[in-house]
């Protein structure tokens, strides 16, 4: 197997070579644009990675990398005109930078753009390609649907929260380990099981996104820190605190949540405080662990070499040791 960094740099200049900009300009150079602004790479990564270690050389899958990095920036470009977002990775979005209706449009051609790459395959492989990714596309949409209506919602459970995070972020990466294993026809059995390690390392993975967001560093972290409090957004720890918070703290934390001040920093300290003082800070950072955990549990019923394992383990823990 490689390392991150060489399935990285195979994947870009993959990326790089093909040819996303043709007629109406209007329509892909806004699809062109947002694909080379940057980013983990991760979920391409990850599908690269799976095939190797079901002993297929990563080549094979660098169609389906792609559709799958594809597909994950349309829906940032449409998650982008939801939250009327200004920024992403540093730089202006689609909609900013053209307008919204070529956001919604362009987003609309890099769906069908990421469906284009599994026509490589032969038609079997092609075939398992296409059902999984319909099925995680929609789920996709459902999460993205339960975050909206979480949003007007003061009775969110931690089930429901769990629910969202893994519809909307950790299914995909599921599917992006899973479509190596296939693209590698490996057993079924071993194709549900890396799907199993990518889904929990997924819902792992947001929920460390969630408390770095509250109590990363800034100057690793890539974006504002206090991010969701500055919104108000029902996270995992807030979630936590209502739940360990006595009367009194829950009225504190629910109108620091209704508030919107001109100057944000006090209200971050004070919410942070509390999700120190309640417990949910470390209940947070124990979820974090539990679903790492159990994502390597999956692991142990793989039938891959011991090495192979180890590869896999080595890239969880330094997702849950991540600062950025």
């Amino acid at each position: 197997m490689h390392s991150i960094s060489v399935y990285q740099e195979q994947f870009l200049s993959y990326l790089e070579n093909q040819n996303t900009i043709r007629e109406p300009k209007n329509l892909y150079e806004p699809i062109d644009y947002i694909l080379r602004l940057g980013g983990k790479r991760m979920r391409p990564v990850l599908t690269l990675m799976a095939t190797e270690v079901f002993d297929v050389h990563f080549n094979k899958a660098l169609p389906a990398a792609t559709a799958v990095e594809v597909f994950h920036n349309f829906s940032l470009v449409h998650d982008d005109i939801m939250d009327d977002a200004p920024l992403r990775r540093g730089k202006e979005t689609v909609h900013e930078k053209w307008n919204l209706n070529t956001g919604i449009l362009s987003g609309d051609a890099m769906l069908i753009l990421a469906y284009q790459y599994f026509e490589k395959y032969e038609p079997t492989i092609f075939r398992d390609l296409a059902k999984l990714f319909s099925k995680t596309a929609l789920e996709v949409c459902e999460g993205q649907q339960y975050d909206v209506d979480f949003e007007t919602r003061d009775d969110v459970t931690i089930p429901e929260y769990l629910k969202m995070i893994e519809y909307k972020t950790a299914v995909l990466v599921g599917a992006a380990m899973k479509m190596g294993a296939i693209i590698a026809e490996t057993s079924e059995e071993n194709a549900n099981l890396i799907y199993d390690f990518g889904l929990n390392l997924g819902i792992a993975f947001q929920l460390q996104d969630d408390y770095l967001d509250c109590f990363g560093n800034p100057e690793t972290f890539g974006k504002q820190v206090g991010g969701d409090i500055i919104e108000n957004k029902k996270t995992y720890l807030y979630l936590k605190a209502m739940e360990f918070a006595k009367p009194e703290e829950r009225e504190q934390l629910l109108h620091l949540y209704s508030i919107q001040p001109n100057d944000n920093s006090e209200k971050i300290e004070s919410v942070k405080e509390f999700f120190n003082q309640t417990g949910a800070s470390n209940a947070t950072k124990k979820a974090i662990e539990d679903f790492t955990m159990k994502a390597f549990d999956t692991l142990n019923k793989m039938q891959i070499a011991e090495d192979k394992k180890m590869v896999l383990k080595a890239f969880g823990e330094k997702l849950m040791k991540r600062d950025v």
